[in-house]
């Protein structure tokens, strides 16, 4: 995928971008950015998919979802926070995401030193809509799967239901517009399949 475009309207609303062929260079860089500090992820299949969490723990303290104890409210005070896009908007650069909890998308607008967000080439949409119908049609459903969830897109497995299960997990939405202006944001961009 050719990432010129989006590249260039990221960096029109005032973020960071790097791009990388492979999640391999992808995950050399950040481990070799992010040095002596504590990281904060939520649980993101994207990062998990750059096997980067390992590597971070040899040389940084790294809190995520299930790592111990009180583990997503000591993320959201880490200096550093890693996480994926769920979709972004190649025609202008907006970025969604979605959470069940909130923590991603709170961590994502204030608190952090950098935040850094992770982008397979799967996550690229033409436009807006298509970036909010691939989070309801396409994130959410696979990760209510995911989780287990007793939810109606889990179970059938196809697209969202605007249910009210207790189980959801598309409770809060974010769309970041532009770079907030409270901390440093770099959107990384990967030219493979990352995440859902």
């Amino acid at each position: 995928m050719n990432f010129d475009k989006v590249k260039a309207q990221l960096e029109s609303n005032g973020f960071e971008v790097s791009v990388f062929e492979t999640k391999e260079e992808a995950a050399k860089y950040l481990n070799d950015k992010i040095d002596n500090c504590v990281v904060g992820s939520g649980g993101s299949t994207t990062i998990a998919d750059l096997d980067l969490l390992t590597s971070l723990k040899t040389h940084n303290t790294v809190y995520y979802n299930g790592s111990c104890e009180n583990a997503m409210q000591k993320a959201m005070n880490a200096d550093v926070y890693l996480m994926s896009a769920n979709a972004i908007a190649e025609d202008t650069g907006e970025i969604l995401n979605i959470d069940a909890f909130g923590n991603r998308v709170a961590s994502s607008l204030f608190g952090h030193q950098k935040v850094y967000m992770v982008a397979g080439k799967n996550k690229v949409s033409a436009n807006f809509a298509e970036a909010y119908s691939r989070l309801r049609n396409v994130v959410a459903p696979k990760n209510a799967k995911r989780l287990n969830k007793k939810t109606p897109c889990a179970v059938n497995a196809d697209r969202c239901y605007n249910c009210s299960s207790p189980d959801r997990i598309c409770n809060a939405l974010v769309v970041h517009y532009k770079k907030v202006s409270s901390m440093d944001m770099e959107i990384v961009l990967v030219n493979e399949n990352l995440g859902f």
